[in-house]
């Protein structure tokens, strides 16, 4: 395994420095080689011009950058995944999203970014592209489960705005299943080329999100927290209300079609697990 890294460290992995932005000697790296391109700038941080710029850069510029390295290639790398989200699809309320939905226009912090991203990595040179667009990652220690769990810890865990909004979310064990099925070419996921939902089957409102991480950290019922605190809360915080108040009801429908079997395909199963296990 080889690293890209704009500021190499020491790692037990080789990592060899890149700018990515621009072609350079680590282009031969790619030589064989699949290609895991998961950059970009976490996107918790409040939606300005400035903010959306950079969100936006710090992932096509790179994707870019590879792109062009593995034209520049006599045979074309064998796989090449995609970090993609699923904020592609915007405030997407109560419909079902599949592989096959219509793409939104709104947030522009969401589906400019997304858009840009993907079309980044549209025709590159790889036998075989997959495009994941994915839902909340939960793992320990993650700024997204570690926001969650500290609301809930300070009192704050009672549902956001109406709490209808759907919160689709992947235990890190599957997203990371899908990856080395995809990456590898075995199992369910190894065969799948294009836009994959990795995100459990499973989806849940934002109010019974709530309810199960107070019960599993054994916490008591707490008050709603109104839109205009959300609001008002996110400019303290320096955070996108639009992360508490939008929602998108996906499935990951080519997974299942595959014959994908998820290991934690519960919220409170995975949150147990997460948060519980030593």
């Amino acid at each position: 395994m080889v690293v890209l890294s704009r500021a190499p460290r020491a790692s037990s992995y080789r990592t060899v420095r890149w700018d990515g932005m621009t072609v350079g000697p680590w282009a031969a790296e790619l030589v064989g080689s699949a290609v895991v391109n998961l950059a970009g700038e976490l996107v918790d941080r409040r939606p300005t011009p400035g903010n959306l710029a950079l969100l936006t850069s710090s992932r096509v510029g790179p994707t870019r950058a590879l792109a062009a390295a593995a034209a520049s290639l006599d045979a074309p790398v064998p796989v090449w995944l995609q970090a993609s989200t699923l904020a592609i699809y915007g405030d997407a309320h109560e419909t079902v999203l599949t592989e096959q939905s219509p793409l939104a226009h709104e947030p522009p912090q969401m589906t400019d970014v997304a858009r840009a991203w993907e079309a980044a990595a549209e025709g590159v040179h790889a036998d075989r592209a997959v495009v994941l667009r994915t839902s909340v990652v939960l793992d320990k220690d993650t700024p997204a489960l570690d926001r969650l769990t500290g609301l809930v810890r300070w009192g704050l865990g009672g549902r956001i705005a109406s709490g209808r909004q759907w919160i689709s979310w992947v235990h890190v064990d599957d997203f990371l299943s899908v990856a080395v099925q995809a990456l590898e070419g075995q199992g369910p996921a190894g065969d799948l080329e294009g836009v994959l939902h990795v995100t459990s089957p499973h989806p849940v409102r934002n109010a019974d999100l709530m309810q199960i991480l107070r019960r599993v950290l054994r916490r008591p019922a707490a008050p709603p927290t109104p839109a205009w605190a959300v609001r008002a809360g996110a400019v303290l915080l320096r955070t996108d209300p639009a992360l508490a108040l939008t929602g998108r009801r996906a499935v990951p429908a080519r997974l299942e079609e595959a014959g994908f079997t998820f290991k934690h395909p519960e919220l409170e199963e995975a949150l147990e697990d997460l948060l519980r296990r030593p």
